[in-house]
């Protein structure tokens, strides 16, 4: 469960309250949050939908998150994702989050490795992914996923002072054997209790 709310942070760590989307781009701050697929709907990969409430969101705390992506294409290993993380320190002065500890702005070389060690191939997948009848090791089949509103538990997360509440952007790019399979922006507010 530890390594699940570990996951779960890194990825709601960067989202927030938005309505299910008629079309797919998100970019006006609403209430603290935004977000976009990069490159409108030309990527295989694309987000559809992404919801999280509260925010900002609180560290430690609940957040409720509801997700749809679409995928036109298999997602096979290796499947490498680049994330770049800045946080706001003045008003528009953003500063990039070096990756410590595979946190911030970092390259894994493939991401289907990296879940396999937060759960290991064989074991069935955690809830609520194994309610909804997600996967949770690659491949990835193409198709729609979606994650109805669900409710997780943020742990406790010791952050040096500079990086506690704020706003924050991230972008990640999405790729496959020098192919970009999808890219998304997103903006959101934290706040560290």
């Amino acid at each position: 469960m530890k390594s699940l709310s570990l996951l779960v942070l890194l990825v709601v760590s960067f989202a927030g309250p938005a309505p299910a989307s008629k079309g797919l781009l998100r970019q006006k701050m609403v209430n603290g949050f935004s977000w976009e697929n990069c490159d409108g709907e030309h990527d295989p990969v694309l987000i559809t939908s992404l919801e999280v409430e509260p925010v900002p969101i609180n560290v430690p705390g609940k957040v409720t998150v509801g997700l749809e992506t679409k995928t036109a294409v298999p997602l096979t290993s290796p499947l490498k994702v680049v994330v770049t993380l800045e946080k706001e320190m003045a008003p528009g002065f953003w500063l990039l989050i070096p990756c410590i500890k595979n946190i911030g702005s970092c390259t894994y070389r493939d991401i289907c490795e990296t879940i396999d060690s937060f759960i290991p191939a064989g074991q069935p997948c955690p809830e609520p992914l194994h309610t909804y009848g997600l996967p949770c090791h690659c491949p990835f089949k193409k198709g729609t996923y979606s994650l109805p509103k669900t409710t997780f538990e943020i742990p406790p997360v010791k952050l040096p002072p500079s990086l506690g509440s704020g706003n924050y952007r991230t972008q990640i790019i999405l790729g496959n054997n020098n192919t970009r399979l999808g890219c998304f922006k997103i903006q959101v507010s934290l706040k560290e209790k």
